[in-house]
């Protein structure tokens, strides 16, 4: 019993410690977005499972793992966020999946553009494409120079395999193209 309570009170610790560095990480990825000239790597909002079923269609969105309803509240309030902070949006691409096609459209900050270089490619009829996708995003990003920042919704792989680390559903990565380089800025969790 001693041993449990002994846990639970390191893990409540913990989450007292990390709160903060959550809320600073957002505090400094916010203000690089507000000056502009950054890309917001986003995964689409909750849809719940893992993966997409067998028998998956790209084109078909009934085959796919859908956004919940929980999901298309979240790709709502996340737009809600972005406007209320007066975050400027230059440029909008999502990937194929309706999902993630639907975050962006729901977020309503600009016109959706779907490009295959931000399709998964978690599954595997996909997975000979993880090379290319992740090479043609990587372009695209060091390539920005907007005044505004360029928004790309896509997958968590997509977003592991370019900046080495995933998130959660609707949650993003803050990246700044400089030098050949991709620079995290931080990341924006529980956008609200």
């Amino acid at each position: 019993m001693g041993t449990l309570r002994g846990l639970l009170g390191f893990l409540l610790l913990s989450i007292a410690l990390l709160g903060p560095s959550v809320s600073m990480a957002n505090t400094t990825a916010w203000q690089a977005v507000q000056e502009g000239g950054q890309v917001i790597l986003m995964r689409h909002a909750l849809a719940p499972g893992v993966g997409d079923p067998d028998n998956f269609e790209r084109g078909n969105c009934s085959t796919q793992r859908n956004l919940s309803d929980q999901g298309r509240a979240q790709a709502v309030a996340i737009g809600d966020a972005f406007r209320a902070r007066s975050i400027p949006i230059d440029a909008v691409y999502s990937s194929h999946w309706c999902r993630v096609r639907e975050t962006a459209e729901l977020m309503a900050l600009g016109e959706v553009q779907t490009v295959n270089w931000l399709d998964s490619f978690f599954i595997a009829s996909e997975r000979h494409a993880r090379e290319q996708r992740t090479r043609d995003a990587r372009q695209r990003i060091l390539d920005w120079q907007g005044p505004g920042n360029l928004l790309l919704v896509t997958h968590q792989v997509n977003i592991t395999a370019l900046v080495g680390g995933g998130v959660a559903s609707g949650d993003m990565v803050v990246v700044q193209p400089e030098d050949g380089e991709l620079t995290v800025i931080g990341r924006l969790t529980d956008v609200r």
